[in-house]
C-alpha cells in the first residue's frame, strides 16, 4: 500500500516543523491520535515513539531519516508488515509551505494489511495533514 497527501500551509517552515516534530502535542491537532509517548529524549534519528491511534494496536514508531527543518521518517513493525511514514516540508518562495505525508506498507501480510486498514490509513493521514494545517494558521 502506498498513500500520499499534500498540503499548502499559510505559515512559516519553522511553525509548521516545531508543531510536525512536537509529536506528544499531536493529539491536539487531529483526532487521529489519542496519544504520542516519546520513548527517547528528543525527536531525531533513531527516537522512538509509542502511538495510540483510534481502532488500531498502540505502535512504536522508530526514526529511521531525520532532517532538522524539512523532513522525518519513520517505521513501525509488526509480524508481516512494515509501515513506513515520512513527513516532508517544502518552502515555497510565497513564504508559506508545502507538507507532504506519505504512508507506506511492506512485507508479506502487507497486501492483507491493506484490505483490512488501509482505508482508516488514508483516512488518518489525511486528518492529520489537514489538523496540521489548521493549528499552524491559527493566531
Amino acid at each position: 500500500m502506498h498513500f500520499e497527501f499534500s498540503v499548502d500551509i499559510d505559515a512559516s517552515p519553522e511553525t509548521v516543523w516545531n508543531l510536525l516534530k512536537d509529536v506528544e502535542r499531536w493529539p491536539d491537532m487531529t483526532a487521529s491520535v489519542d496519544r504520542v509517548e516519546l520513548l527517547d529524549e528528543s525527536v531525531a534519528l533513531s527516537s522512538r515513539a509509542r502511538v495510540f491511534q483510534p481502532k488500531l494496536r498502540p505502535a512504536i514508531w522508530t526514526i529511521t531519516a531525520f532532517e532538522e527543518n524539512k523532513t522525518f521518517t519513520w517505521e513501525s513493525r509488526s509480524p508481516g508488515v512494515t509501515t513506513i511514514a515520512a513527513h516532508e516540508i517544502t518552502a515555497n518562495p510565497e513564504g508559506n509551505v508545502s507538507v507532504r505525508l506519505t504512508l507506506d506498507q511492506k512485507g508479506v501480510l502487507a497486501p492483507l494489511m491493506s484490505l483490512l486498514v488501509g482505508r482508516l490509513a488514508r483516512r488518518y493521514v489525511t486528518m492529520e495533514a489537514n489538523g496540521l494545517k489548521a493549528k499552524a494558521e491559527t493566531p
